[in-house]
């Protein structure tokens, strides 16, 4: 009975210890952070909260590690199609929960949930699977029509929420796969002109929100919305240009204590790094995700199949655009979105959706050879 619940050794060799190590001096390295940011307001409560989610994500970690991935890929249909089923349950009213003003969330019984955090693991492991199945012949129209159809079910319920952000997040995981899989160039140029003319009319209608679009606007001309929309960055700036080089110390930044910069347990959390760490602590942080990324890179490049190497590419495009425009609104470089800085910021979903593709990254790498002796 309990060898079900064991990995072999063979397989053990194959594990990538320094991803996993990585991941958890981030988690914690989060927490200290959360726990900053809220101890005023709230006590131990988020850091609590935050410690029972990376202990939940770690036993599912070693639970999806149990099973090798090519079965995960038999499931992949019911993993894409239940991921749609949560959006379409966020459409209905009954289901739907805001949190912060954003109604991308659903609650049922006393369990409140982020569907689109699920949904992007589903569109992944989709075309994957789908591109798996085509042996990679992406170039051809049947093909590129068929997977762009997959990718565009699950974005289209994500842009009606709204959640920008998470739309763009899956759009660079399908663009990562389009990539990699080969698609021509001239195709991808031609999806960028689309998407570009399909905003221009957007930003025209009343189809974008008006806060969403002065997000952009402001980010342009910061001063004038300094005591408005640009306010939450001002004060980001404020607090991480303060931190220096060796930073304030910990539960020693004003800005963070001080409450004036909001959400900094969570999609401001780099804030509290900056102020409290400094330099040192936000080039500390950027190396162990280079780590991850280097890491998960080389495990793509070994994966014994397409769907390995593409489930790979998917979740490492996701990563790499997250902690990029994380970090990029926080210093003013980007339009602020709801995206979380991956292990670093408070979230049940974000968190438990980060393990899962930890785990299948891991579980790739693991089985990346053909045969196990």
């Amino acid at each position: 009975m309990l060898e079900k619940f064991t990995i072999s050794r063979k397989l053990l060799k194959e594990f990538d210890f320094p991803i996993i190590v990585t991941v958890i001096i981030i988690c914690l390295f989060g927490s200290l952070n959360i726990y900053s940011a809220s101890h005023m307001s709230y006590g131990f409560y988020y850091l609590k909260a935050q410690l029972i989610w990376i202990a939940v994500g770690l036993v599912l970690v070693y639970l999806i590690l149990l099973i090798d991935y090519s079965v995960i890929k038999d499931y992949a249909p019911i993993v894409y199609w239940f991921g749609v089923f949560l959006l379409v349950l966020n459409c209905i009213p009954a289901f739907k929960y805001t949190v912060n003003g954003a109604s991308s969330w659903i609650k049922i019984g006393g369990i409140s949930m982020q569907p689109s955090e699920f949904a992007k693991v589903g569109i992944i492991l989709m075309l994957a699977k789908q591109l798996d199945d085509m042996e990679g012949h992406i170039n051809n129209v049947k093909n590129i029509v068929k997977l762009t159809v997959y990718a565009l079910i699950p974005m289209a319920l994500i842009v009606k929420q709204p959640d920008m952000g998470m739309t763009m997040v899956c759009f660079f995981a399908v663009l990562g796969i389009y990539f990699i899989a080969g698609l021509n160039f001239k195709v991808i140029l031609g999806g960028f002109l689309g998407i570009t003319a399909l905003g221009t009319i957007a930003w025209k209608s009343s189809f974008i929100e008006y806060y969403q679009k002065m997000r952009i606007v402001s980010l342009f001309n910061p001063d004038q919305y300094e005591a408005s929309y640009s306010l939450q960055v001002t004060q980001s700036k404020i607090g991480i240009g303060s931190g220096g080089i060796l930073g304030k110390g910990f539960l020693k930044g004003t800005q963070i204590s001080g409450g004036y910069i909001p959400e900094s347990h969570t999609d401001f959390i780099f804030a509290v790094v900056g102020e409290e760490w400094g330099l040192i602590g936000c080039s500390a942080l950027v190396i162990f995700y280079i780590v991850i990324v280097y890491r998960s890179i080389k495990i793509a490049k070994e994966a014994k199949d397409i769907f390995g190497t593409m489930v790979c590419v998917g979740i490492i495009s996701t990563m790499l655009f997250s902690i990029f425009q994380n970090i990029g609104m926080t210093v003013g470089l980007l339009p602020i979105t709801g995206i979380t800085l991956p292990f670093m910021s408070y979230g049940g979903s974000s968190i438990l959706s980060a393990f899962i593709e930890l785990s299948l990254i891991l579980n790739i790498g693991m089985r990346r050879k053909k045969i196990n002796f």
